[in-house]
């Protein structure tokens, strides 16, 4: 190897593609790491306090300002949160395809900017808000007009569009931060997202506290004002961050690529597909490099698809003959869908975080002495919990695990989501167990028809806000992790959309779920499970449901598990990582499998 200023060249670049914003090669003591990530981090941070700021306390002020009845004001705020998390998969593919992840970022971070402002003035301005009431049933009260709505509701869903390039772009640059074919990132990356949840979680922690304090005793105004400014703040600090950052070109139209290879293999269904790989059409090694991708082995699953790759005669339409790596990747973006499909139902429960839970907070004893606690700041729980864990897990539980599994992250990604869903399952069971008390005593107290507050404290509510954020700390992080590991190097903004489409998908489900049973369990003179008034209601029974979908779709988790098949590593920089753990532990059973 050649030398230049006392550092060997092969250590002097970047080895995986990355480079500056020009598209020129990065030097690597000059960018990227830890350094480049805080700039990432920081916008996180005030980010989570926007979105939480609104997301946490968003129920109360449709049932309290636009007079909003239980279910109605329940499925707007999950209609709303469920298009947020969906909105990214646009821009993870516009990203992936055409601008790249930092200008399709900055673009979107305008927009989120914009929506921002226009909320603040939707909820400051007294034309666009209905005259204040104060009936115990807000559906009494005079409702929002057609202008009232559209203001309030536009701002909302402009700011979606907004979060739609930064969500599944903004995880991803901070991981693209780290080279996989240098050992020493490598390591740094498998605990990257454990601390990209820990930092970003301090912005929500402040929305949850801090912010929905203000907005219940000081004003709508200042509550949206407060995170409008930390967004262009941390939008600042980005952009000054740019000269530290390393990019990845983007690729071309991701589901161009994954449709051609389906169409190819679909047009030649009857053609067998040989038994040596080598005859499948492949590009030389050097076109890849030119481009900075890496090219993929064939592999024995989902073999329909590798009839794309068969040759036939000299047509080489790209609809008709499609090289193996193309193949591959769409073969993994598949392979990961049974994946995305069982972590819906656990979105559906976070859900319920920010709707039917904070509800419930309305119901119960909020005093501390004098002090009154605003109801969505019990969400603030979830994130001491989920802070407090994702520590805990980095420092010891992975450490301890690694001793018998010989694994360098301690348990798969797959295997740490698991221990999520087990704890989803229990969260809905005590959830249950919690309110069937509240309504048990809400009726001994003679306060069922009235509405009125149930002599309880809101603190029973606890045990469910805190297994929320240690099952975060396990099947959130693992998932985001997952979805952007297992992507194809070319295609990690849409597998880190993935996460985010589960999140939407489940918010959309929690809507479908709450009007479905709220119309079926008012059928035949029943008053049904879920009321304006609460202490009419039975959520201790839509809870129990909830249980049972957990529990049934754990075993579905257990089965679409068993038949994964892992993405090859481009590099073998987890197999020096497992080395290095077999000379610490002592042990020739390593095991270098580590997603």
């Amino acid at each position: 190897m050649t030398m230049e200023e006392g550092r060997e060249v092969s250590e002097e670049y970047t080895q995986d593609g990355t480079v500056n914003l020009k598209g020129k090669p990065v030097l690597r003591y000059k960018s990227g790491g830890w350094k480049a990530c805080s700039f990432v981090v920081v916008y996180e941070i005030f980010e989570r306090m926007a979105y939480y700021g609104i997301s946490s306390n968003l129920i109360l002020y449709l049932t309290k300002k636009l007079h909003q009845g239980t279910v109605a004001s329940a499925n707007n705020v999950t209609n709303w949160v469920g298009t947020i998390w969906i909105t990214p998969i646009l821009g993870a593919y516009i990203a992936d395809a055409y601008l790249g992840r930092y200008w399709t970022f900055v673009i979107a971070s305008t927009i989120y900017l914009s929506g921002m402002s226009l909320l603040t003035l939707a909820v400051s301005l007294p034309s666009l808000k209905p005259p204040q009431c104060f009936e115990s049933d807000v559906t009494k009260c005079e409702k929002a007009s057609t202008l009232q709505l559209a203001a309030f509701y536009g701002a909302l869903y402009v700011l979606a569009v907004g979060t739609g390039g930064t969500k599944p772009n903004i995880s991803t640059i901070g991981a693209d931060q780290f080279d996989d074919f240098h050992p020493k990132e490598k390591l740094h990356k498998l605990s990257f997202f454990n601390w990209w949840m820990f930092s970003i979680f301090f912005g929500t922690l402040f929305a949850n506290t801090v912010l929905v304090y203000i907005q219940d005793n000081v004003g709508w105004t200042l509550g949206y004002a407060l995170p409008t400014l930390g967004l262009l703040i941390s939008i600042t600090i980005f952009v000054a961050g740019t000269p530290f950052y390393r990019h990845k070109l983007p690729g071309g139209s991701t589901f161009t690529r994954m449709a051609m290879v389906i169409v190819a293999a679909l047009r030649k269904w009857k053609v067998p597909v040989p038994r040596d790989p080598k005859e499948l059409y492949e590009l030389d090694v050097e076109e890849y490099a030119k481009k900075g991708n890496y090219r993929i082995d064939s592999t024995p699953t989902l073999r329909f698809l590798d009839k794309a790759s068969v040759k036939i005669g000299s047509n080489t339409s790209p609809w008709m003959l499609c090289s193996v790596t193309q193949v591959e990747e769409t073969k993994q973006m598949l392979r990961m869908i049974p994946i995305l499909v069982a972590t819906f139902v656990p979105s559906t429960m976070v859900a319920q975080i920010n709707t039917l839970f904070v509800k419930q907070g309305t119901t119960l004893n909020r005093h501390i002495g004098s002090f009154q606690i605003p109801p969505a700041s019990l969400a603030g729980f979830v994130t001491v919990s989920l802070l407090i864990c994702v520590v805990l897990y980095d420092r010891f539980f992975v450490k301890i695990m690694q001793k018998f599994t010989k694994n360098p992250r301690g348990v798969t990604l797959l295997q740490r989501m698991g221990i999520g869903l087990v704890i989803h399952t229990l969260i809905m069971t005590i959830a249950s167990g919690t309110e069937r008390y509240r309504l048990r005593v809400a009726r001994e107290h003679g306060v069922v028809e009235s509405g009125a507050q149930v002599p309880l404290s809101i603190f029973i509510l606890l045990p469910q806000f805190i297994l929320m954020g240690t099952a975060d700390a396990f099947l959130e992080v693992a998932k985001i992790e997952f979805f952007y590991d297992q992507a194809p190097e070319n295609m990690k903004s849409i597998g880190t959309s993935y996460s985010s489409t589960t999140l939407g998908i489940g918010n959309f489900i929690s809507s479908f779920l709450l009007s479905t049973v709220s119309h079926i369990t008012k059928q035949n003179g029943h008053k049904g499970w879920i009321l304006n008034n609460l202490n009419e209601s039975h959520l201790d029974y839509y809870y129990a449901f909830f249980a049972v979908l957990n529990f049934l779709n754990l075993i579905f988790f257990a089965f679409v598990t068993r038949f994964y098949v892992y993405r090859v590593e481009v590099s073998d920089s987890i197999e020096v990582l497992a080395k290095e753990l077999k000379e610490k532990t002592g042990s020739n059973n390593v095991n270098p499998e580590t997603s």
